[in-house]
């Protein structure tokens, strides 16, 4: 009855959600940019109904990068306390956002973001490296082309991270459906995001209903 440790509580790990810019997203073939901005707003959206530490680094947004996406934005606003913006491309070797992670104290770290082979490998391997667990959320990630984006997930998972996908993400938080509490929220962001899977939400509510 015991589950596994490789799963992700909402108290065990801490999200990092890496450059989702415009000027990261102009270049993006990897994936369509309408389904990595869906995947995206299902990631921040369950950081947020799970109260999952999470930081929101962005590159030179001000002269360079930009704002980021609209759909982190309208779930961390730029007044809050989430955002740490930095010069270097790997975000392990800025000292503040070093700081703000390993200082959360979890040692599993799942990430999300652009470029997948530059801005998401960097701290993937370096995290690893100092012995934390870490989770890439890969289609909430991007790169130039399929072949950039590929060859780094294969890179990360060969150095020990574990690939997980968006919707994974929120069920492997929500776990089991007699949590009210998040019961509600999981499925609005459902309706709202999750393609067939919020389809087939909405219409099981509304004919049940009857």
């Amino acid at each position: 009855m015991k589950p596994s440790e490789k799963l992700l509580t909402p108290g065990n790990h801490t999200l990092v959600l890496i450059d989702f810019e415009g000027q990261m997203g102009f270049a993006t073939n990897s994936i369509a940019m309408s389904e990595l901005r869906t995947n995206t707003a299902i990631v921040a959206g369950a950081s947020k109904i799970f109260n999952v530490p999470t930081i929101v680094t962005t590159v030179k947004e001000e002269i360079f990068s930009g704002p980021v996406f609209q759909e982190v934005e309208d779930i961390y606003p730029k007044s809050s306390s989430n955002y740490l913006d930095r010069t270097t491309m790997n975000t392990w070797e800025d000292a503040a956002a070093y700081k703000a992670i390993t200082g959360k104290g979890n040692k599993k770290i799942v990430m999300a973001g652009l470029w997948t082979g530059v801005c998401i490998v960097g701290p993937a391997l370096s995290a690893i490296d100092e012995g934390y667990e870490v989770y890439v959320i890969t289609d909430a990630c991007g790169d130039v082309s399929v072949e950039a984006h590929e060859r780094a997930v294969q890179r990360m998972i060969q150095a020990g991270a574990q690939p997980v996908t968006a919707i994974q993400y929120c069920l492997e938080l929500q776990r089991d459906w007699a949590r009210l509490d998040t019961y509600y929220p999981v499925n609005d962001l459902m309706k709202r995001y999750g393609g067939a899977y919020g389809n087939g939400i909405q219409y099981a509510q509304k004919m049940l209903a009857h």
